[in-house]
């Protein structure tokens, strides 16, 4: 029997759907709301065959200039097994170019290179891409290992420093929604130093409110000021890192050695059976990722499936608009980081000043008497 794709209305019954099929948290309800509330229109699929849902795929519609229409992206999904996944995918293909008038349709499936679903994806028509947005090359971790095995895991120099972090007078525990402020503080400081554009306040706070207890942050106190923070989400099956930083002073203290492994031991206990680091490059965070195991991740990475005879031409100009996009939001980084508290603490404060005086001025100057 054909599939049967329905659209799912109902949060609860939609993250029932994902956590059943072992879907990633980026495909919860939440993550999809927030995305709605920056600029996306979200629909939620239900995949079902003889009354039984076997698949699921939260979607992700971005209108696209003339000529081309749409953009129809499922960030880690769609959730599935492996013997429907080809079907899965040839089903939502269609109704991505019907429903949506879709120029291509965009998968990051969460899926091994090396599993049974890379062969399902080539089979369905889709071709591989580099217009990446979620980095494939990762790495997870295994919860369903005691803690012991994951220490053994770990690099020495990790274990050491997550001992000594530990022992410092810092205190590691989860926030609370009024401590966010001090985490986003935290976060455009980092973002600063390391040069890195972030979104505005309202994106984080949005994600907080929308995925509630599936989206748990932490962080380490030196006294009452936080010193590092470290922000996930999470389904009943995966973990996923989405946010940190630190301080310099968090730095001196390897606040983040401590703070990670209470989040792992964290999601262990929640009877969550993987973890995931978010991408790895080649750079500082990343080799502080790597000493966490002994191995990496390659997940299947970003796949196109061409739905328009302009695909061709999208598939050109896509890497230039988001190098565009890119650089325009630095730019709004650093305006925002930089030259806005310039403007509030010292080129405002002076404008009034300035202005106070000349209504001084023209007030004590004496009245012409012709």
């Amino acid at each position: 029997m054909n599939l049967v794709i329905a659209p799912c209305w109902n949060a609860p019954e939609w993250d029932a759907a994902v956590n059943r099929l072992n879907g990633h948290p980026q495909q919860l309800w939440g993550w999809g709301q927030t995305k709605a509330d920056h600029g996306w229109r979200t629909e939620r699929l239900l995949l079902n065959r003889d009354d039984e849902t076997v698949a699921c795929a939260q979607i992700l519609i971005r209108r696209l200039p003339l000529p081309f229409r749409a953009l129809v992206y499922i960030p880690r999904g769609p959730a599935c097994r492996a013997e429907d996944a080809r079907e899965v995918l040839e089903a939502l293909a269609r109704y991505a170019r019907e429903a949506y008038a879709g120029t291509v349709l965009n998968i990051e499936p969460d899926w091994d290179a090396e599993s049974e679903f890379a062969n399902a994806v080539t089979a369905a028509g889709f071709r591989p891409t580099q217009n990446t947005i979620l980095i494939p090359r990762t790495l997870i971790l295994d919860l369903k290992l005691t803690e012991e095995e994951l220490l053994a895991e770990m690099s020495k120099k990790h274990r050491q420093y997550i001992r000594k972090s530990g022992r410092e007078e810092l205190e590691f525990r989860e926030v609370t929604r009024d401590e966010l402020s001090d985490c986003l503080k935290v976060y455009r400081e980092t973002a600063q130093r390391a040069g890195f554009g972030i979104h505005e306040d309202r994106y984080y706070l949005d994600i907080f409110n929308n995925l509630g207890a599936a989206s748990p942050v932490y962080a380490a106190f030196q006294g009452n000021t936080m010193v590092a923070f470290l922000w996930l989400s999470a389904s009943d099956s995966t973990a996923f890192e989405l946010y940190g930083g630190m301080t310099e002073e968090g730095e001196r203290l390897r606040a983040n050695y401590a703070l990670k492994w209470l989040a792992i031991r964290e999601m262990k206990e929640r009877g969550v059976e993987r973890y995931d680091f978010n991408g790895l490059l080649n750079d500082g965070v990343s080799k502080f990722k790597m000493g966490w195991a002994k191995h990496e991740n390659l997940l299947l990475g970003t796949w196109d499936k061409p739905l328009s005879p302009l695909y061709p031409a999208y598939a050109t100009a896509m890497p230039l608009a988001r190098r565009g996009l890119s650089t325009a939001r630095s730019a709004v980084s650093t305006l925002r980081s930089e030259a806005l508290p310039f403007i509030r603490t010292k080129a405002l404060p002076a404008l009034k000043a300035k202005a106070a005086s000349l209504r001084a001025g023209r007030a004590q100057a004496p009245t012409r008497q012709d």
